[in-house]
């Protein structure tokens, strides 16, 4: 038998959250202010860490990586979804859709190994302080960022060679606000079965592995915290850890209900749902709970404020007397 010809989709339709109806410019205001939020935000903390020499510990170069990180993660998305619910629906190109793919997954796997990294750092910095200056050197520091981001390079590769390797014959429809990996997947007409398998293996390599690993470093960041004579102490580390422990706990938590499920297909409705979690609401509360609740990070905020309105008012001052 000749072999079926079968036309290929060349394009995508991303319905969003159409099924909403009515709420559509809600949705578009809610979403720009998070998006607003969250790209002010992450660049705040860049740029204070830039100007005060006080924050050259490895503590603010892993926090202003994730700012960076965070900057370019939640603009693969949230320009498409607002640019969906301003306009009733948005097609992308199979080209077009397989580079978001490649760069959500990137930035995604990224910030698994930042997130981890930088609960090691937490946790040199509290359970051995005495060692922490060796252990964690500006090298040291460096070398695990620059295997983070090399790391989230290659694991972006994976999925969006296979997912383009895939065969698309229609309906090109994708029930959700951007091209993800599920509905991809369900949308093929060939097999998914090695495809759907090697993502899978490769989601629990990274979230499950990296999220153990920091799960690890905050345990034995709380047994120490509990050896801590001083009661104010101990309450203040313990907010603090706490608050960076809840939204890694959310972060890892909707990544792997989405993706480390084999065979198992939620509705679609719930798989954007999850997504909105880690896509728009983690990359905002990362720069609060990261920086906006630390102490040195506010004064740095309030002497570089002051600077910028002494020389700004400097300024005005000169002009008005020339």
């Amino acid at each position: 038998m000749e072999p079926q010809n079968l036309s290929k989709v060349t394009e995508f339709q991303l319905l969003g959250f159409q099924n909403l109806l009515g709420w559509q410019s809600f949705l578009f205001a809610i979403f720009l202010c998070f998006y607003l939020l969250t790209i002010t935000g992450n660049m705040v903390i860049i740029i204070v860490v830039s100007e005060d020499p006080r924050l050259r510990s490895p503590m603010y170069t892993f926090l202003q990586h994730l700012s960076f990180l965070e900057i370019w993660y939640t603009s693969t998305t949230v320009p498409l979804l607002l640019a969906n619910l301003a306009s009733w629906g948005h097609t992308l190109s199979f080209p077009a859709c397989m580079v978001q793919l490649y760069f959500f997954v990137f930035f995604g796997a990224t910030e698994c190994f930042l997130l981890a990294a930088m609960a090691y750092d937490r946790y040199l910095a509290i359970c051995s302080p005495l060692r922490y200056s060796v252990l964690m050197s500006p090298d040291n520091c460096i070398a695990l960022v620059t295997v983070s981001w090399a790391a989230g390079v290659g694991t972006g590769f994976l999925p969006s060679l296979m997912i383009s390797k895939l065969d698309f014959c229609g309906p090109n429809r994708i029930n959700h606000f951007f091209c993800d990996l599920p509905p991809l997947m369900q949308l093929s007409c060939s097999s998914v079965y090695v495809t759907e398998t090697a993502i899978f293996v490769l989601s629990i390599a990274v979230l499950c592995i990296c999220f153990l690993l920091t799960l690890m470093s905050y345990i034995s960041i709380v047994s120490s915290i509990l050896r801590i004579p001083s009661t104010s102490g101990r309450m203040k580390t313990f907010s603090t850890c706490g608050s960076h422990l809840a939204v890694v706990t959310i972060y890892y938590g909707t990544m792997i209900s989405m993706y480390v499920r084999p065979n198992a297909h939620l509705s679609p409705e719930i798989n954007k749902v999850i997504s909105v979690f880690y896509t728009v609401v983690t990359p905002l509360l990362n720069p609060i709970i990261y920086s906006l609740r630390n102490k040195d990070f506010k004064e740095a905020v309030r002497k570089i404020t002051r600077m910028k309105c002494g020389v700004y008012r400097a300024k005005v001052k000169g002009r008005a007397l020339t």
